[in-house]
C-alpha cells in the first residue's frame, strides 16, 4: 500500500508495502537528554554543529513542532516507552517520597532500606505495563536498553538485553552502568546490532545517553572549538556537548552500515526535555527544564528510513505520546486502544489534530498512587496559541502567541479573554484533574 504524505505544500509517496515477504524494519530510538529544541545546526543555531542529526533531518520526516508532555526525564522517558501521559503511567516525578520516619534525617536517607523499599514499590508499576519492547516481542523483535533508565533493571521494561542493572545497593537509580553509553562509545550497541544482523532477527535499540546532560565535560578538542564563540564558558561547554552527542549519532549510523542493516532500520529521534543553559554555570535557566514553557517541553521529532519514509518537514503538532502508535503503524500493527496518541505518518490523522496537551509535576513524587497530588501546571497548544494553567489555582494562567513570541516573553491573557476561556475549556475536556485520573479515548 502506498501512503501519500503531505508536508509544507509538497506531496510524497512512502514505499510501504503489505507484502508478507517484506522484512520487518529494525528500530533505533535515539533520545537526547537536556537538549534545547533549537540547538541543532539544521534548526538554525549559528554555532552548534550537528552534521549527523542534520543529515537525518534532511533525509527523513521531521516534525518541527514536537513536544513532550512533561519536561522532566523520568516521566518523559516513561511516556516515550509506553505512549501514555504521565498521569496514566503514574511515573510523574523522578523520586518517590521519603517515608515519614526518614524526613529530616541526617546522612544519606536515600540509601536507607526503608526508602529503597518505597522505590521498589514504585518501580514495580512497570512490570505489567505494555511497554514498546513487550509490544514488539510477539513479532520476533529482540530489544536492547542503554543509557537513561529509571525502572530497575532493563528486564523490567521488557528488554531482552541491556546495560542497566538497577540494583539500588550498587547505585542503581537512573541508569547506573548504562550511563556509560555514548560518553564511552557505542560498542555494546554495535555488538548487539551485529549479532541480530547475523541471526537475521529484527531489533529494537533504546539509546538514551546522558548527553548533552551535565556533567558538561566534552573532549578538549570540541571545547576549544566553541570557547572563542561565546564569552560564557558554561555555554561553550554545553554547545560542545551537543556536538559530542551528535558524533555518537554518527557512530550509530556507521554501525548500521557496517552490519548492512541501514536501509532496513527505522531511526526515531526525540529529546526527553529541553534545556536553556545558564550563562554563568552548567545549570538550566528559567523557562527551561521542568517548566511548561517551550524551552522545557519542545523538541523536534524525527523519523528516518531510506525508501520507506519520505524527506520532508512538517509544522503539524506532534507529541511523544505519538511515538509508540507511529512505530506500531509503521510495522502494520494496530495501536492498543488505551493509547491517546496518533500515527504521525498518517497525514489525515496529523492534519485532523488541532491541539496537544501537557502536564508538569513536581520533581519528587508527592503521592505513590495519586498523580494529581504532584500536579503543578497544565498546558495546551492550539494552532499558534499556548495556554499555561497553574494547579490547583486554575485562575492563574499565562497566554502566549508562539509564532510571534517563541521565547514566551509577552504574556497576553488579559488581551484575549475569549481565547483564554476556550483553551481552558479544551484543557478540561482533555482532562479534569478534579475528577481524578481517567483513560483518554
Amino acid at each position: 500500500m502506498a501512503v501519500l504524505l503531505f508536508f509544507g505544500g509538497t506531496s510524497f509517496v512512502s514505499a510501504q508495502s503489505e507484502s508478507p515477504q517484506k522484512k520487518l524494519p529494525n528500530i533505533l530510538l535515539i533520545i537526547s537528554d537536556d537538549h534545547g529544541w533549537r540547538d541543532y545546526h539544521w534548526a538554525g543555531h549559528s554555532h552548534i554543529q550537528t552534521p549527523h542529526i542534520d543529515q537525518l533531518a534532511r533525509e527523513g520526516t521531521v516534525f518541527r513542532r514536537g513536544y513532550v508532555p512533561d519536561s522532566l526525564c523520568r516521566p518523559s522517558l516513561a511516556t516515550i516507552l509506553t505512549g501514555l501521559y504521565p498521569r496514566q503511567h503514574n511515573f510523574v516525578g523522578n523520586d518517590p517520597p521519603l517515608p515519614a520516619a526518614l524526613k529530616g534525617s541526617r546522612g544519606k536517607p536515600y540509601q536507607h532500606p526503608d526508602y529503597m523499599a518505597v522505590r521498589e514499590q514504585y518501580i514495580a508499576k512497570i512490570d505489567q505495563m505494555a511497554t514498546l519492547p513487550r509490544l514488539l516481542k510477539p513479532q520476533g523483535y529482540r530489544s536492547f536498553q542503554s543509557g537513561k533508565w529509571w525502572e530497575g533493571s532493563y528486564q523490567r521494561g521488557g528488554f531482552d538485553e541491556g546495560m542497566t542493572h538497577g540494583d539500588m545497593k550498587r547505585g542503581g537509580r537512573h541508569g547506573d552502568a548504562g550511563l556509560a553509553i555514548g560518553r564511552e562509545g557505542i560498542e555494546p550497541i554495535d555488538r548487539f546490532i551485529g549479532q541480530c544482523a547475523k541471526d537475521q532477527t529484527p531489533f529494537f535499540v533504546w539509546y538514551a545517553p546522558m548527553m548533552p546532560h551535565t556533567p558538561h565535560d566534552p573532549p578538549d578538542r570540541l571545547l576549544r572549538k566553541y570557547l572563542p564563540l561565546t564569552p560564557h564558558a558554561p555555554i561553550a561547554k554545553y554547545w560542545a556537548m551537543c556536538e559530542w552527542f551528535d558524533e555518537t549519532v554518527g557512530a550509530l549510523r556507521q554501525s548500521l552500515t557496517k552490519h548492512a542493516v541501514a536501509d532496513q532500520t527505522l531511526i526515531v529521534y526525540v529529546c526527553d526535555n529541553g534545556w536553556i543553559n545558564d550563562p554563568n554555570s552548567s545549570q538550566y535557566a528559567p523557562k527551561s527544564k521542568r517548566s511548561p514553557n517551550e524551552g522545557g517541553c519542545r523538541t523536534p521529532i524525527l523519523f528516518h528510513q531510506p525508501s520507506a519514509i519520505p524527506a520532508g518537514a512538517s509544522d503539524q503538532l506532534a507529541s511523544s505520546i505519538d511515538l509508540v502508535p507511529t512505530i506500531l503503524s509503521h510495522l502494520g500493527q494496530p495501536k492498543p486502544t488505551e493509547l491517546p496518541g496518533i500515527n504521525l505518518l498518517d497525514p489525515q490523522q496529523a492534519q485532523e489534530r488541532t491541539a496537544i496537551f501537557g502536564e508538569i509535576f513536581q520533581h519528587d513524587i508527592v503521592s505513590m498512587d495519586d498523580p494529581v497530588a504532584s500536579l503543578m501546571h497544565r498546558w495546551v497548544i492550539e494552532g499558534e496559541w499556548k495556554l499555561i494553567e497553574d494547579y490547583p489555582d486554575t485562575s492563574s494562567v499565562q497566554l502566549f502567541h508562539l509564532t510571534e513570541d517563541p521565547e514566551e516573553t509577552i504574556e497576553c491573557s488579559q488581551l484575549h479573554p475569549d481565547r483564554v476561556a476556550r483553551l481552558k475549556r479544551l484543557l478540561l475536556e482533555h482532562w479534569d484533574p478534579r475528577k481524578g485520573v481517567v483513560r483518554d479515548k
